[in-house]
């Protein structure tokens, strides 16, 4: 039976499934106002109609009130505002679950891209000792970060995941009963997160989802490309920020990050013991029943911390699983023998640790707190740092700092930041103690610029808590365009350095390095950033080569384009063989989490196109170094955009637009994240104390989505002026990586939407910075089409672009009650005497408009 195409499947799976029980979910009942759901479909059609013809939200929202609701007063528009806001909201949830819910039917689970494809590939071009070999040494690692880009409180996370099971079932009253509790659910928090919080929401996702996916992509490579031999790399592994990310978040402490540890434990072992108690239900047999008895018993008084009941340890609970596994193999004809093996494989993934736990923090603190560690050392009588150690030169400092010995136990510290540091480290070596090595062993220094950076936090660990052996991975974090020209620098100091390449040595001769992360699209542009990424590490991979040293690019990959992200496989797929690839690592975020790894099909199917995406590099040889030619014309691109980029930014009106024009000072009232929305404490909006997150998420929810595309298309009309617009053709043949960066700057235009900010192009001070925005937009748009040969944004992604026009159509109500809520505020403020209780109204429908807006964004990654 032939398979329909991908777009056909899901007009027939998600779009006619979404209509249906939307009808279902508007004839529900939420609250006094029956109405309502009538009264959202002629809102909508409205909406669409208005801004067809050219009206603003303003005139929109009038218009609809004067045709289908006059007799209402001001008080009564207000709460049908908040009525539409609640149903909008939750029609974003229906869509989400259905799309949820029919992910392996829309995605070919054993299409492109999929274990099972790449084991068919290697077959039939007789490259099955190769992938083998690969298999052996690549690790694929997504981190769950701690930085929220979605609303959704766990209660409604909750519901999504029950709603996409009755789904898949047609189960109608299951459905009737899920969509009536939704209406029912708050989707905003009353007060914002504790770190600890954010932690116990992932680790539903890694006790719910990632237990099983990732079990099952282990199992099939075991079973389908080993013939059921062990495998002792376990090429697929979780990293976790949340309790352990201490950047610009002052409420992660040390005793959060280690109840955390203890919690992602906890986690493991209560998924352990699950498991055990189905298979005790099934290995019933002479000889193993009682000694799987016992060994759940080990694991429960483990799991419950009883310390005067004998517990287990990693190594023996897995040799007693081998254990068993051999007597049912010898004694009892193998039965239940995959089920035993799956288990063991879960244990080898996940040990007693379930996520490794990271810790990060910025450069500049570190330097604070080793400045006030050094001065209280000295003031102690301590002999670890000479009296006159600050005062010597940088080279002295340095060479002093790699070969330092010593301990400060003993001392007592005063000082917060030394206290904070100290016991922080200290925390480290307690959960590498409790949970393994591996739970806790890597610290990353974000905004890292000189090889000092790296050196103050090597001399710290060592003289705080692993005085005989440092088992820490140091991971500097390059994350500005000024950094990343001078990262490769910075290594090679620290490789020639003695004392430090011992310690690689040590850890087997590899240096991680973080690069990017989403504060490099704001401060030097969407091409820019990931142009300097690039480059940054090619000259990484030659220096590291060099000295022979495992280079492992970390790469803060955000959400969406804007952030750094876009469709990672397709990133991962286009490196060249100029950068090392021998394991893959990223950050997973926000709506990321959920939309690409929540539930087990997708999360095992993205899984899958990750490790792909380097196995078909090696085993096919297909990616062709990019030529000097080509080279040129990625630089040339870049400096332009990132001039074009850098001239829009210093523009005077720049931030007064963002702070009056956007929803950016409400992102702070939203309360989903428990970190500050912004780094600095001036009262005044300061551009480098802005977030990646609202700073991105204000221009998404303009509709203008100036991160992902401003400055390419200023880039492209240069050639295009020229006449030397076949050079670009021609990076676009050759070049996959400029191809993917294209394409995810195809989704940011794709879901951008200047009609419905038109009507400031008549504003009398931010007119011209609007238009300024809206041409490049034009720009971009009008020669990106001419690159691709396409006729319309995203036409090689049929079923990407008709789940972003869906989503998008949701939202357009919401939007609309967005800007005439904010055109509201600014007309009060005018008032030399404003009223305040109104004011507060209108921010409040603003603030509660961010959540729906945000969440129908989630497949921007």
């Amino acid at each position: 039976m032939s398979i329909q195409p991908k777009l056909v499947r899901f007009n027939q799976n998600v779009l006619s499934k979404y209509r249906i029980y939307n009808s279902i979910f508007m004839t529900l009942p939420f609250d006094a106002v029956t109405k309502t759901g009538v009264l959202l479909p002629l809102f909508h059609e409205t909406c669409v109609k208005g801004f067809q013809a050219g009206d603003d939200p303003t005139t929109i929202v009038e218009t609809f009130f004067k045709k289908y609701q006059a007799r209402r007063n001001e008080q009564s528009q207000i709460n049908l505002f908040f009525r539409l806001i609640q149903y909008i909201e939750r029609q974003v949830v229906l869509f989400d679950a259905i799309e949820d819910a029919s992910f392996s039917i829309v995605n070919n689970m054993e299409g492109i891209g999929t274990l099972r494809s790449i084991k068919e590939k290697a077959a039939a071009q007789d490259k099955f000792k190769e992938l083998r070999s690969y298999l052996e040494a690549i690790k694929v690692r997504i981190v769950l970060t701690a930085h929220p880009t979605q609303f959704y409180p766990g209660s409604v996370l909750g519901i999504i995941t029950d709603l996409s099971e009755a789904l898949k079932t047609d189960n109608l009253t299951e459905i009737n009963n899920l969509l009536a509790q939704l209406g029912k659910t708050p989707f905003f928090m009353d007060q914002k997160p504790t770190p600890y919080d954010e932690a116990v929401n992932l680790i539903w996702y890694l006790q719910n989802v990632f237990y099983f996916s990732f079990g099952s992509i282990f199992d099939y490579i075991q079973q389908n490309i080993f013939d059921d031999q062990d495998i002792e790399n376990n090429i697929i592994n979780i990293g976790f920020w949340p309790g352990g990310d201490r950047d610009g978040n002052p409420f992660v402490t040390p005793e959060i990050t280690l109840k955390v540890a203890q919690r992602l434990k906890n986690a493991i072992l209560k998924n352990y013991i699950a498991d055990l108690k189905i298979l005790r239900r099934k290995l019933t047999f002479t000889g193993v029943r009682l000694r799987l008895k016992e060994l759940n018993n080990l694991v429960y008084n483990t799991f419950l911390q009883k310390e005067n009941e004998p517990q287990i340890t990693l190594q023996h609970f897995r040799d007693e699983l081998i254990a068993l596994r051999k007597i049912v193999k010898e004694e009892h004809q193998s039965l239940y023998y995959n089920e035993i093996t799956s288990l063991i494989n879960k244990v080898h993934l996940f040990g007693f640790h379930f996520a490794s736990l990271d810790i990060r923090q910025d450069s500049r603190v570190h330097d604070s707190m080793f400045r006030a560690l050094v001065e209280e050392c000295i003031a102690s009588g301590s002999d670890v740092f000479p009296a006159d150690f600050l005062n010597r030169s940088l080279k002295d400092q340095q060479n002093y700092l790699a070969k330092i010995t010593g301990t400060v136990e003993g001392i007592t510290f005063k000082d917060e930041q030394v206290v904070n540091i100290v016991e922080t480290i200290k925390a480290i070596k307690t959960i590498q103690t409790n949970n393994g090595e591996v739970a806790c062993n890597r610290y990353i220094i974000s905004n890292n610029q000189t090889t000092m950076n790296v050196l103050q936090l090597f001399a710290m660990l060592k003289i705080i808590a692993f005085n005989d052996e440092l088992t820490v991975d140091i991971v500097p974090l390059f994350e500005t365009v000024d950094d990343l020209e001078v990262s490769d620098k910075v290594m090679e100091q620290l490789y020639t350095n003695p004392n430090y390449k011992a310690h690689l040595a040590n850890r087997n001769n590899k240096q991680t390095i973080m690069l990017g992360f989403s504060d490099g699209t704001k401060d030097g542009g969407y091409l820019m950033a990931n142009w300097a990424i690039f480059k940054a590490k090619e000259r990484l991979t030659k220096i590291s080569r060099k000295y022979k040293i495992d280079v492992i690019f970390f790469d803060g990959r955000g959400g969406p384009p804007a952030r750094g992200g876009g469709k990672t496989h397709q990133f991962y797929a286009s490196l060249g063989p100029t950068i090392e690839d021998k394991e893959i690592q990223l950050t997973i975020q926000g709506q990321t989490i959920s939309s690409n790894f929540g539930t087990t099909e997708s999360s095992q199917y993205n899984m899958e196109q990750l490790i792909s995406s380097g196995v078909l590099n090696r085993i096919n040889d297909t990616n062709l170094k990019m030529s000097r030619e080509n080279k040129a014309v990625m630089d040339k691109l870049a400096d332009i955009s990132y001039k074009s980029y850098v001239d829009f930014k210093n523009h005077p009106k720049f931030l007064p637009y963002l702070e009056r024009m956007s929803t950016l000072k409400y992102y702070a009232k939203t309360n989903i994240g428990s970190r500050p929305s912004k780094r600095g404490k001036s009262s005044e909006l300061v551009f480098s104390d802005l977030r990646a997150i609202p700073f991105v998420g204000s221009w998404s929810q303009l509709k203008q989505n100036v991160p992902g595309f401003y400055g390419v298309g200023t880039a492209l009309k240069w050639y295009d002026d020229k006449g030397q617009f076949r050079k670009v053709k021609q990076l676009y043949k050759d070049s996959s990586f400029f191809r993917t960066l294209i394409e995810n700057s195809m989704m940011s235009l794709s879901k951008s939407f200047f009609d419905l900010t038109k009507y400031m192009a008549e504003d009398e001070e931010f007119g011209e910075f609007w238009n300024i925005i809206y041409q490049e937009y034009l720009t971009s748009k009008r020669l990106i089409l001419k690159l691709t040969g396409y006729k319309e944004l995203m036409e090689n992604e049929p079923t990407g672009k008709a789940s972003i026009q869906i989503r998008e159509s949701i939202v357009l109500p919401l939007l609309t009650i967005q800007q005439y809520a904010l055109r509201k505020i600014q007309e009060l403020q005018k008032d030399p005497n404003p009223d305040t209780e109104k004011i507060a109204v209108f921010e409040k429908i603003v603030t509660r408009s961010l959540f729906g807006n945000i969440n129908a964004s989630r497949n921007s990654a």
